[in-house]
């Protein structure tokens, strides 16, 4: 008997080791199995290798005007790096000042901010996925029995039940799955990363933009004013005239007449200066009732000479709107994978141990251990062909971000493109224009002096009046336009967040301070020359 006893002990432990044998060799081969992933592996869209933004060849140099305020020339550095505060570049510490305002009070980077910290959260939430799930579980019942509840003549007797145990679940990424859906959600955050650089970037030029407006505005409407006090002096000296007998009633009409129109022109200035101040209000993240920049003048800004110029291939590293949809296609790789995964079979691995008893005395009494261990399967046999067409949509999905990508570079493109030639028109307008202030001057002075001799009539002083006022604000115009179509150029070239120096890294874009998140290496656009 007791060698019948321990041999079948013997047989019962031979079957109870290959049974384990054969668990881990499974789990081996899941381990193996696991290392592989479904789906496309994402790939870096190629950079485009284009050379320039123009059919012809860039002239390096803009004209110069003979005006001080923004009449020097502008010179293009291909391959130039940009300045993380590149607003500087204006040499105004009241410009200064109203970025680093914006900066600290706009609500759309507060919320770009959160975004990115919501996405960096689900990311590590996400992740916790590719890790068991433990929990634990406790339960103790104490209960009395009274045998006469039953018609019995049993003593009350007092009995107890007391588990414990801690459960473990895990779902083996065999298909790589999980992974992918991770990848997702990580590509999710560099997008909001990105996304939180270009609210950065639309912000800051914005600001720039609305404060040279309000500056030009401000021009402008000084430049009205003196044209509409000069006709008034006009109007009073030909009325003087009139009344003693010197000049025609005509005269006086049309004295009038351009007086009038001149005023009239004032009223939209001024309606644009007050819309320019109410929205740079908002950008400070102010309500229209403050005021900041009343000291803007154009003569108070520097207009930058030395503008950089990045390739192709370099603009599409910079562009935060590209690098937002390059994580987007990334998105979109990924979720075909998962895709992928769901259509094969699904592996979970459950376990429990812990103690039973049938009270609280006993619950540490040996004996008392239980435990489980179960691997289950699960294949998708029939569901109307859900899976195959969730899997056909994800990869139509990653056709329409391949689609938007490369219109996003386009777009990209071509706001470069389009500041290059309003820079080298702005140049030459203003050349232009300030040739015209000169000859208009030059033509209402000798007509001034051939109307005192007598040698022309009214009519001809006053068409050169209106000759000199409107190249005047012409000219003004000008010079507002290309202080806003630089900074322009440096929202079309990303505006240099790679090099910002006002990025804490311990910061990570929390709420207590303006600056953006941390620099990541493995995102930072390669320098010029390298």
């Amino acid at each position: 008997m007791r060698r019948s006893s321990s041999s079948s002990l013997s047989r019962a432990a031979r079957r109870a080791g290959i049974r384990v044998g054969l668990g881990a060799a499974a789990l081996a081969s899941l381990a193996v199995v696991a290392g592989c992933s479904v789906g496309p592996d994402f790939k870096r869209p190629t950079k485009p290798a284009e050379s320039g933004y123009t059919p012809e060849s860039l002239v390096p140099t803009t004209a110069s005007a003979g005006v001080v305020d923004g009449g020097s020339s502008q010179t293009f550095n291909p391959g130039a790096d940009i300045p993380g505060q590149w607003w500087e570049l204006y040499r105004s510490s009241e410009l200064n000042g109203l970025i680093e305002q914006a900066l600290k009070a706009n609500p759309d980077l507060d919320a770009a901010q959160a975004s990115l910290r919501q996405a960096n959260e689900l990311l590590y939430a996400q992740q916790g996925t590719l890790f068991p799930t433990i929990s634990a579980n406790g339960q103790g019942q104490q209960q009395k029995f009274n045998g006469a509840t039953t018609g019995q003549l049993v003593a009350p007797q007092v009995f107890g039940v007391t588990t414990g145990s801690l459960n473990i679940a895990y779902n083996p990424d065999v298909w790589g799955g999980t992974r992918r859906s991770v990848e997702a959600q990580a590509a999710q955050a560099e997008f909001q990363r990105f996304q939180l650089e270009a609210t950065y970037l639309t912000l800051t030029s914005n600001v720039v933009v609305a404060a040279v407006n309000l500056a030009s505005l401000r021009a402008q409407i000084a430049a009205t004013e003196d044209i509409i006090k000069s006709q008034t002096d006009s109007l009073r000296v030909v009325q003087t005239q009139f009344d003693l007998g010197g000049a025609a009633r005509s005269d006086v009409l049309q004295q009038q007449a351009t007086l009038t129109a001149t005023q009239a022109q004032l009223p939209p200035l001024q309606k644009q200066l007050a819309q320019q101040r109410n929205q740079l209000m908002t950008l400070l993240g102010k309500p229209p009732t403050d005021d900041a920049g009343q000291g803007l003048r154009l003569q108070t800004l520097h207009l930058p000479e030395q503008l950089p110029l990045s390739l192709p291939s370099q603009l599409v590293e910079q562009r935060p709107d590209v690098r937002s949809a390059e994580a987007q296609l990334h998105t979109a790789s990924a979720n075909v994978g998962v895709a992928e995964a769901a259509q094969l079979p699904q592996f979970q691995i459950n376990g429990l141990w812990g103690v039973a008893s049938l009270g609280l005395g006993t619950f540490f009494a040996p004996g008392s251990g239980v435990w489980s261990l179960g691997l289950s399967l699960a294949q998708t046999l029939i569901d109307g062909g859900q899976l195959e067409h969730k899997k056909l949509a994800a990869a139509a999905a990653y056709d329409k971000a391949a689609a938007q990508y490369r219109s996003t570079v386009l777009t990209a493109f071509q706001d470069v493109a389009n500041a290059l030639r309003a820079l080298q028109s702005d140049a030459d307008t203003l050349k232009a224009t300030v040739a015209a202030e000169q000859t208009a001057l030059a033509s209402l002075n000798l007509a001034q002096q051939q109307f005192q001799l007598g040698a022309v009539n009214y009519l001809t002083l006053l068409t050169a009046q209106q000759q000199y006022q409107n190249s005047l604000v012409n000219r003004v115009r000008a010079q507002g336009q290309r202080y806003a179509d630089t900074a322009a150029l440096f929202q079309a070239l990303g505006g240099g967040w790679w090099n910002r120096t006002d990025v804490k890294p311990e910061s990570k874009g929390k709420p207590n301070r303006y600056v953006n998140v941390p620099h990541v290496e493995d995102i930072k656009p390669p320098r010029a020359g390298h």
